[in-house]
């Protein structure tokens, strides 16, 4: 290897005397030349190796990413395989999450009683015998005229659950009542098949969907009059084959009407409040799944009364938003609670803890009082 050094030159006639005193030849064994090769390769950065296992996309991703693509190739092809690469992540993403809410759900499916859930039930039931809810009184089961006979008093509490659906109790029970007072016949079945379908829409207006719902009403008793003899049918089946009725309204109807438990009633309070409890995880779905998995592991003995608990705790606490968890009897133990703490002026949300095991099972909220409530109130 020969190494060159230049010099400017102002004399010319010099100019062999410089070139030979200032040009120097180096040379090299051929065992210095290969260890000095050796060093300057182990001084270079190793190329980055593709790890196949975190890619399970490594053809389609290694094209784009060396650029390994032909010239001929359209701007279509590229931007295919770019998508294909964005797919492929996705479907690996939602394939891993999907693995993680299988078992969750399948937990609940097996009957597998969630973590102190009858600390927390026995809690919000003790409160809600202190704390009335408009449920306890103007609830659909509520409404029914008990000094009627035993076909119109199931007749009204179906009426009752039908004009209940998407609707406030207070307003639900003003409207039952009127018609109680102020239809002809009051509200029976003869009543109800006498009345034109125009002027039963305008007498229950204050609900929502009541034109539907006066169409359902209608319809439902015919179907009354000439398959089931006049009569609320006893069969969850039959029930949910009427016009407008679903699991819920039937459930509650069998619970009240015919003092049968087959089932529990579900509604948007109890759908609510059994996810944010962590009860379920059934939140993105409908109500029916919660009343399934609330049925593989709930006993049955409390399948009547956690409509009514829940009902009125989600009408009073647990209400859809803002819900009041600083007045929440269950609040350390529930994994949605959020508590408004103050600090410095300025008003922030802080995650509650959830106990695993707590230490007692008693509640600030537990009073010596309850025997002084109404108890023909809190039938349940």
């Amino acid at each position: 290897m020969t190494v060159r050094r230049s010099t400017r030159v102002k004399n010319l006639s010099a100019l062999p005397d410089i070139i030979s005193s200032s040009t120097k030849t180096i040379s090299l064994s051929s065992e210095e030349v290969q260890d000095n090769k050796i060093e300057a390769d182990s001084n270079k950065k190793a190329p980055k190796k593709y790890n196949v296992k975190n890619k399970p996309f490594s053809d389609t991703y290694m094209a784009i990413r060396t650029k390994r693509v032909k010239k001929e190739d359209s701007l279509d092809d590229i931007t295919i395989l770019k998508k294909r690469v964005k797919t492929e992540s996705t479907i690996s993403t939602t394939a891993n999450s999907s693995k993680k809410k299988v078992s969750v759900k399948q937990e609940v499916l097996n009957g597998v009683a969630p973590t102190n859930w009858r600390i927390v039930f026995d809690r919000i039931k003790a409160y809600r015998k202190i704390t009335e809810a408009p449920v306890d009184t103007m609830g659909c089961e509520r409404l029914g005229d008990r000094t009627a006979s035993p076909e119109t008093y199931r007749f009204q509490t179906l009426v009752a659950l039908m004009l209940s659906a998407q609707t406030k109790d207070t307003v639900t029970s003003v409207v039952v009542r009127n018609l109680q007072k102020d239809l002809p016949g009051g509200l029976t079945l003869e009543s109800i098949l006498n009345v034109n379908e125009q002027e039963l829409d305008d007498r229950i207006r204050a609900v929502g969907f009541h034109t539907k719902k006066a169409a359902y009403i209608k319809k439902t008793a015919e179907i009354l009059r000439d398959k089931f003899n006049g009569d609320v049918p006893s069969t969850i089946e039959d029930l949910t084959s009427l016009p407008g009725v679903g699991p819920k309204m039937g459930f509650l109807t069998l619970q009240v009407a015919w003092k049968l438990n087959l089932g529990i009633g579900v509604d948007v309070h109890v759908h609510r409040i059994s996810n944010r409890l962590g009860w379920c995880n059934t939140m993105d779905k409908l109500p029916e799944d919660t009343r399934k998995n609330l049925e593989s592991w709930l006993p049955r003995e409390h399948w009547r009364e956690i409509n009514p608990i829940l009902v009125g705790y989600g009408q009073t606490v647990c209400i859809p938003r803002g819900p009041k968890c600083g007045e929440c009897p269950v609040s350390e133990l529930c994994p949605s609670s959020i508590v408004k703490v103050q600090k410095k002026g300025i008003k922030v949300k802080a995650q509650v803890k959830v106990k695993d095991e707590p230490d007692e099972t008693t509640s600030r909220f537990f009073k010596e009082e309850v025997t002084a409530v109404k108890t023909e109130v809190f039938d349940w």
